[in-house]
């Protein structure tokens, strides 16, 4: 169940060797989607010195505090109280696709194949994909959250409830952007969780996962929150616009879309990725951004996504030098920061608007920005239709560039 979004082909200046698509930068991170379906790569990550040899101990003995959860409560077994309170509100999600092969076209229009096969020509073959994951109720009548990757391209989704109900379930809307999805059951006076404000978390906070990893119903496991923050490029899965909580609380396929939750049994974000080969390294969608796509969801079926239509690397010197290998003369790239265009696609708003590739962005909405993760976020906050301010250097001059963003254009593989 494999996510892509198709552009049209782009016009680009060749830089091999270089993070340069927009929504597909490569990392070397192998991220691994948790339903059924996928997972993320395997990462090679230097080792670095720890902060902990970087530090002057001056303090021969440091006073130790204790974690916040057992400070505040004073319960060892927090995690069992939170299971009981929440564990009938987490689901199981099972879905089903019927994929058809392709007959190709010689069979069906080449009067040879027919009169020599005849009766006996290939038929058109189905086979049935299934996958499973999890989700959580947020509404007592029947409203449940997931991964969009859990229901993508599914004929028919069914949730199954810890108390053993089964029930046919209907899509409302996916968002492949984000990767939230909501669905809705035909019941009433159903638990809920409850929920917390992502915005407020802090690395080192317990946490709580509930799903149905490799098919193991009701599963939980717990940890703590690694990192907050962590961009979608940090993670190898550019084609999403979602800043990951990590946590090193174990999650595997089938946790897809299962709570993550909070001392308190607050939701607090949606299980979402694992890095493939690799321990303690998962990544979940934040409550307040899966909120915020659910109810679009809800309300109209889709979420609209502000596009410009460019494809950028970050300008650090490394790549500054890389392009000038690659480019020569062709680029005058000038700048020493910023947030380098490599392709325009044709026929797009900043195609429309007048950039171009070497053009360096230096500010959105007078913002400055020098990572594309810092354009990705203020594109994702402006109004489509409505006119972005862009500055950029071009050979060495300040330009001011209006571009209107249009809804992302998103399609889904059969």
């Amino acid at each position: 169940m494999k996510i892509t979004n198709h552009h049209s082909a782009p016009k680009k200046i060749e830089t091999r060797g270089l993070p340069h698509r927009l929504w597909m930068l490569s990392y070397g991170v192998a991220v691994v989607f948790l339903g059924s379906c996928s997972l993320l790569p395997a990462r090679t990550v230097d080792n670095q010195q720890s902060d902990t040899q970087a530090q002057n101990t001056t303090q021969p003995n440091p006073v130790i505090v204790p974690p916040q959860i057992f400070s505040s409560s004073g319960d060892p077994n927090f995690v069992v109280k939170v299971v009981q309170q929440v564990g009938p509100a987490v689901v199981r999600i099972d879905s089903s696709r019927t994929i058809t092969s392709r007959v190709p076209d010689e069979f069906n229009n080449d009067p040879f194949f027919r009169r020599f096969f005849g009766e006996g020509a290939p038929q058109p073959r189905q086979r049935v994909e299934r996958g499973s994951g999890s989700g959580f109720i947020i509404n007592s009548s029947g409203q449940i959250v997931t991964n969009a990757h859990v229901v993508d391209g599914a004929d028919r989704v069914t949730v199954i409830l810890k108390d053993g109900r089964t029930f046919d379930g209907k899509v409302l809307g996916e968002d492949p952007v984000t990767d939230v999805a909501t669905i809705k059951i035909n019941a009433n006076n159903l638990p809920t969780l409850a929920v917390g404000n992502s915005d407020a978390l802090q690395p080192g906070e317990a946490v709580i996962a509930i799903g149905n990893p490799l098919g193991l119903n009701n599963t939980v496991t717990s940890g703590i929150i690694s990192a907050t923050g962590r961009s979608s490029s940090d993670i190898g899965a550019s084609d999403k616009r979602v800043d990951y909580i990590q946590t090193d609380a174990a999650i595997n396929p089938g946790n897809s879309g299962g709570p993550l939750l909070n001392a308190r049994g607050q939701v607090i974000a949606m299980n979402t990725a694992i890095i493939r080969g690799a321990q303690g390294l998962g990544f979940a969608i934040p409550i307040n951004t899966v909120q915020r796509i659910a109810q679009e969801l809800i309300a109209k079926g889709r979420v609209d996504h502000p596009y410009l239509g460019v494809q950028m690397v970050t300008l650090t010197p490394e790549n500054k030098e890389r392009i000038k290998n690659v480019a020569g003369d062709r680029l005058n790239i000038t700048a020493d920061d910023g947030v380098l265009l490599v392709e325009i696609v044709p026929r797009s708003p900043a195609s429309v608007a007048g950039l171009r590739v070497g053009d360096v962005i230096k500010s959105i909405n007078s913002q400055p920005v020098t990572k594309i993760e810092e354009v990705q976020k203020l594109v994702e906050k402006s109004k489509i239709g409505t006119k972005l301010p862009i500055e950029v250097e071009r050979n060495g001059q300040i330009v001011q560039v209006g571009v209107q963003p249009a809804p992302l254009p998103v399609r889904r593989e059969g």
